[in-house]
């Protein structure tokens, strides 16, 4: 989860913002070359990248002992990496310095110049298909990435640069393999208590292949003390203050300590069919039980429903009595007002690989082929069923909003499909009015200008 590709677009607003956050309801002179998240991201994605970039570099050295096949596998998870930070720079940055070599020492520059992006993503598909030839179909530790999250990313690579044939057949390769699965069945360790299959992917206990999420393509491990691990925001950032409601305390069952700074839009909770499992109380929490004597109403008592509201245009910033989503629900045991989560958390879904599918074949005019990856998604939500006169590019972002709510990159995928603003001014009542063409992109930091 991260503001910079998750708020301002149609999804979500700023709930509860400090200073660093009011840009993403804003804009205007709040998102400018100091912009403090914008100079910590783009140092973290590039990090990331010279991270890469060494263990690519080094793995020539002669002395290190392994089979071909070995290192092959170490440098394509590296190269995976390396394309996904340059994938999160283009989409937030556009041109940007490319780097493909360890630096440090003497070999640091300070006189970089911007490479076009389809220079970049030329550099980021190599990357990838690289991954797809050497990694694994699938990988029994979580920890490491398989074959199918780089043909997922070359899917959407491949509609970015205007190829949907091979964007259609990247993500038909996964769907196709057999190796991965929708969650259409209760599993897990919550399988005999209310909820509904398509959140139980979400449970922790759940998220992992090895704990019979067939679903998931690439999970990050958050527990406490796992290496590569150190605990997930998610939870923090997506749950509500229901605390602030008179007679309403922190419980596990209400998913713990959250600050929302991250609400979903009134219009993306009506985004969905009465019926649709996805907009049901098991996944977006539309009310709460009185749970505590303290600051209880008069007239009210425990147990007695409080509902939360929604009504579109009523956004604001102490909306403590605003829906959030229940995909991040988490608490540690004995510790109720802890800061981090360190439940595991599902990054890439089989359902977004199925919804690129739609989009690629929708390019192609193959609007039967279409309809028929979405409603492999839409079955498993109990949404209704639709037809090939039903399939355009608003229906499917809007099926993405429904399937991926709190999880998509959802500004890439508007800046993507040329949407960000349009959608943006039309859904967004808190940030709509004050964004403009050139937020489009980020401003590169004043740090890295100067």
């Amino acid at each position: 989860r991260n503001e910079m590709w998750a708020l301002g677009p149609v999804l979500a607003w700023g709930l509860y913002y400090p200073p660093n956050l009011q840009g993403y309801n804003l804009w205007g002179p709040y998102i400018n070359p100091d912009f403090s998240t914008g100079r910590s991201n783009w140092s973290w994605l590039y990090r990331t990248i010279n991270t890469a970039n060494t263990i690519i570099g080094r793995a020539e050295n002669p002395n290190v002992q392994w089979t071909e096949s070995q290192k092959n596998i170490v440098v394509g998870e590296a190269r995976l990496v390396r394309a996904w930070a340059y994938r999160h720079l283009t989409y937030l940055w556009g041109d940007v310095p490319l780097n493909l070599e360890e630096s440090s020492g003497n070999s640091i520059r300070t006189d970089w110049e911007r490479t076009p992006v389809e220079q970049v993503r030329q550099q980021i598909e190599e990357d990838l298909v690289f991954a797809e030839q050497v990694l694994p179909n699938t990988t029994p530790d979580a920890a490491h990435v398989s074959r199918a999250v780089a043909q997922h990313y070359l899917s959407e690579l491949y509609l970015a640069m205007g190829r949907p044939a091979e964007a259609e057949q990247k993500a038909e390769a996964v769907i196709a393999s057999g190796d991965y699965q929708l969650i259409t069945e209760r599993y897990g360790v919550r399988a005999n208590q209310p909820g509904v299959p398509f959140m139980d992917q979400f449970i922790d206990g759940n998220v992992n292949r090895s704990q019979g999420n067939t679903e998931a393509l690439w999970t990050f491990q958050n527990e406490l003390e796992t290496s590569g691990g150190g605990g997930s925001p998610m939870r923090r950032h997506w749950v509500n203050r229901y605390w602030n409601l008179p007679g309403v305390e922190i419980s596990e069952e209400y998913g713990g300590r959250g600050i929302g700074s991250d609400a979903i839009t009134a219009w993306a909770i009506n985004n969905y069919e009465p019926q649709d499992d996805r907009g049901s109380h098991h996944a977006i929490r539309k009310f709460y039980l009185y749970n505590s004597t303290n600051g209880l109403p008069a007239g009210k008592a425990l147990g007695d429903t409080v509902y939360l509201r929604w009504e579109e245009g009523t956004e604001s910033s102490t909306s403590w009595d605003w829906p959030s989503t229940r995909k991040w629900d988490w608490m540690e045991p004995g510790n109720p007002t802890g800061t981090r989560a360190y439940n595991d958390q599902p990054y890439l879904r089989l359902a977004e690989t199925y919804l690129l599918a739609a989009e690629a074949e929708m390019e192609q005019g193959k609007l039967a082929e279409a309809a028929e990856h979405l409603n492999v998604v839409r079955r498993r939500a109990n949404a209704s069923e639709i037809s090939a006169g039903d399939v355009t590019l608003d229906f499917i972002l809007d099926e993405r909003a429904r399937e991926l709510l709190s999880e998509e990159n959802r500004r890439h995928t508007l800046v993507r499909t040329g949407t960000w603003l349009e959608r943006t001014r039309r859904y967004n009542p808190v940030a709509g009015p004050n964004i403009a063409e050139h937020n489009r992109l980020y401003p590169i930091p004043q740090v890295v200008i100067d």
